[in-house]
């Protein structure tokens, strides 16, 4: 049983084994088989992780299952984070599939893909994929594709502090968060070296997420570790979501540092390495990373939401570094792929390198105020899109290219629909907390009002 409406815009995600199942492991084999059939994989590997989700091991399985039977070979990386398999799939050069929900409920398991290099897959493999599992089985191929094992977390974390200087830093205290995610594998083994005085919280894998959900955009899912840093007097903390390929910051005074500040930060430090770069974000990133990026002489390229989008600019632009407000950050020496470690390790080095504290750090790139992500439910998306349009025509430019973007020299509203759910989601940044405020409930009285029925 499968279901179309899993294949979302840059993975597939539903639930499994469990009420409301939108797809069973007999669906997971279809996918498989998709998969092998879309991008010509008979007779070659592919390699393939997980995460440590409940259903994982028997997802795999089944994939694995699918794809051999149309004649691919599996190399099978085991629990990994999702930026372990893309560093497995640039290092091995092969396709790679990784079995994750990210942060969704524990009843939900997915998959998301990468070709050979970890590079994006076209904008239209998760339609094809769709329509071939939907259809009829395949007949199996006359030989059956192989399976071999690897582990890649040493040659991952060898990799990770290639990539930065970790050398001479002052002893720092650090609250990691894993939320019961693949964190809490790589956690150890990316920071257990350093001269660190480390706190961990939830570290151990249990894809039931006992302790709170691996989802750090909700603010309540950052409670714990703010607790801690205040606690334990910790000059920065990190916090995971379920898949490990993003990283929130908690300064030391426990308050979240917007993730456009440290795309400013982590940007700044690449364009000194590499001057006149390119630094791509998406269309909601604050205006904090352009500026920043102007003063560092860099260029600034902008993507829609969404890491197959970000992926694709990173390698058409040959950008050295990206960043999303969700706390996706990209990196072109890793494959031009999101990793939360490595993110992660560059804001420990910035603030080892240095006295100030974290807090001092993300205040050099302030001067917007954001209103976060706000989500309403909508029974329509194209009325109330118009209305927007509407309440805001004749007071700023507007641009369609990820939903509607109304902006000025001092502030911009964004309405855009979700790519997985039944949303609209809106950003409101203005140049002081007051014009903020006001366009933010203007624009969420247009969406949640009238009938669009």
């Amino acid at each position: 049983m499968i279901t179309a409406g899993i294949f979302k815009a840059n993975d597939i995600r539903g639930v499994i084994g469990a009420p409301g199942a939108e797809w069973d492991l007999d669906g997971v084999r279809a996918v498989g088989a998709a998969f092998v059939e879309v991008f010509g994989l008979a007779g070659a590997e592919f390699v393939m992780g997980r995460d440590m989700r409940v259903t994982g091991a028997e997802v795999a399985a089944a994939f694995a299952e699918g794809a051999r039977a149309q004649g691919a070979s599996v190399v099978d990386a085991g629990l990994t984070s999702t930026d372990e398999l893309w560093f497995a799939s640039g290092t091995l050069g092969l396709h790679g599939v990784q079995f994750t929900a990210s942060h969704n409920p524990a009843e939900y398991n997915g998959v998301k893909f990468c070709l050979p290099g970890a590079a994006p897959v076209p904008a239209d493999a998760l339609v094809a994929m769709r329509d071939a599992a939907l259809g009829a089985r395949p007949a199996p191929a006359s030989e059956p594709g192989g399976y071999r094992t690897v582990d890649v977390l040493d040659a991952y974390v060898a990799h990770l502090h290639h990539l930065v200087d970790l050398t001479g830093l002052r002893r720092l205290k650090v609250v990691v968060d894993a939320g019961n995610g693949m964190a809490g594998l790589t956690t150890p083994a990316a920071l257990g070296s350093l001269d660190l005085d480390l706190v961990g919280l939830y570290l151990d894998l249990d894809g039931t997420f006992p302790n709170h959900m691996p989802n750090p955009l909700i603010p309540e899912n950052l409670l714990d570790a703010q607790a801690a840093v205040r606690e334990h007097g910790a000059d920065v903390g990190l916090v995971f979501d379920g898949d490990a390929d993003r990283c929130f910051i908690i300064d030391e005074r426990g308050e979240v540092v917007s993730p456009s500040i440290v795309t400013a930060m982590i940007a700044t430090q690449e364009l000194a390495r590499e001057p006149g770069g390119t630094i791509v974000v998406n269309k909601i990133t604050s205006r904090s990373v352009a500026e920043a990026v102007d003063a560092a002489g860099g260029r600034l390229v902008v993507s829609r939401v969404g890491h197959t989008s970000v992926k694709a600019h990173m390698a058409e632009h040959d950008a050295v570094f990206g960043g999303e407000h969700s706390a996706h950050y990209y990196f072109r020496d890793f494959w031009g792929a999101d990793t939360g470690m490595l993110a992660g390790l560059h804001v420990l080095a910035m603030l080892g390198r240095g006295e100030a504290s974290m807090s001092e750090l993300a205040a050099r790139y302030a001067g917007w105020e954001p209103s976060g992500e706000i989500n309403s439910t909508v029974p329509a998306v194209a009325p109330v899109l118009d209305r927007v349009r509407a309440a805001f025509a004749g007071r700023g430019t507007i641009d369609e290219e990820d939903g509607t973007t109304i902006s000025t020299d001092d502030w911009w509203v964004n309405v855009r629909p979700s790519n997985t759910e039944p949303l609209l989601r809106l950003n409101v940044e203005a140049r002081d907390a007051a014009t903020m405020a006001a366009l933010r409930d203007e624009a969420l009285a247009v969406i949640r009002g009238g009938n669009d029925e």
